[in-house]
């Protein structure tokens, strides 16, 4: 789908579930599906420009989501330097032995592909296609190079704003895909919860810090309860600087810890809150009084 038009994309997938906006300057065209159907394709000037595919359903060959790492070694030469000319500049992107073993970039023709390994299945978790210009504008990896720098152009307040918020929505549906992947139930949103999340983040941003302790609200309970959040468990994730939810999913799923987070049997509702590059989510199991006071049960 690299390069095709907007209506090519809607002729074979039909229209998707939502549109939305990125960081980079494509519009993100949202297909949830069931979990195994789940991905996005980015679309700028009414043309593909990239494709992330976390469902296990979707065709992606010569790759498959879900495929052992040692098979892909096979199919594909990998290296740690990438080297491109675009619009009269040099680029050289130098991957590190570790993003070599989790997420690495093949270029195939003018198309690159960026696989996502996880790798504690060791099995190929998620996959990034992208044209030459998209891979600049993410820089997803140490970049050198020779001419004049692409850059773009930065984002206003309400830009900022829309896609961050466009952001929350799939790193909550990724999250989804990944835990029913696993056997485990899907986790309801919870707008609160959410609220105390993107507070976080935007206090992490604004004071220059990154830490699940705030200097000013304290620990995650803290917080929680300070919005009147009735849970019986919590649990938080965090993290800086990925460019985008699927970036950040795999940054987590690749943690133990945040991986044990994520999934967690026990927890029922997520909110999540991003702020410029900053994402949390905030995991709860609900306390069964407030599961029956909203739902209007009771027992004598």
């Amino acid at each position: 789908m690299i390069g095709k038009d907007s209506e090519t994309v809607r002729d074979t997938f039909g229209s998707p579930d939502r549109i939305e906006p990125s960081l980079y300057g494509y519009d993100w065209w949202v297909y949830k599906g069931n979990s195994g159907d789940y991905f996005q394709v980015g679309i700028e000037d009414q043309k593909v420009v990239t494709a992330y595919i976390i469902g296990e359903d979707i065709n992606v060959k010569p790759f498959e989501i879900g495929q052992p790492i040692q098979d892909i070694f096979k199919l594909a030469t990998l290296s740690t330097d990438i080297q491109l000319d675009y619009d009269g500049t040099t680029y050289q992107f130098e991957l590190t032995e570790e993003d070599l073993n989790i997420r690495p970039l093949i270029p195939i023709g003018d198309i690159f592909v960026q696989l996502y390994f996880d790798k504690f299945t060791e099995k190929l978790s998620s996959i990034r296609f992208m044209d030459a210009e998209t891979l600049i504008k993410l820089r997803p990896y140490d970049l050198v190079y020779r001419g004049t720098l692409h850059e773009i152009p930065p984002l206003e307040e309400d830009s900022w704003s829309a896609a961050t918020e466009a952001i929350e929505k799939q790193i909550f549906d990724m999250t989804n895909v990944i835990r029913e992947r696993f056997g485990l139930p899907a986790l309801e949103w919870d707008p609160v919860t959410a609220v105390v999340a993107y507070e976080h983040s935007k206090d992490m941003h604004d004071n220059e810090y990154f830490s699940h302790t705030s200097p000013e609200y304290g620990e995650l309970k803290d917080r929680l309860e300070v919005r009147d959040v009735a849970f019986e468990m919590a649990g938080e994730n965090i993290a800086a600087q990925y460019v985008d939810a699927g970036a950040v999913i795999e940054g987590w799923i690749n943690s133990k810890g945040h991986r044990e987070t994520m999934l967690e049997e026990e927890f029922t509702h997520l909110g999540v809150g991003v702020y410029r590059k900053y994402y949390t989510q905030n995991y709860i199991k609900r306390s069964w009084d407030v599961e029956n006071e909203e739902t209007g049960d009771s027992e004598q």
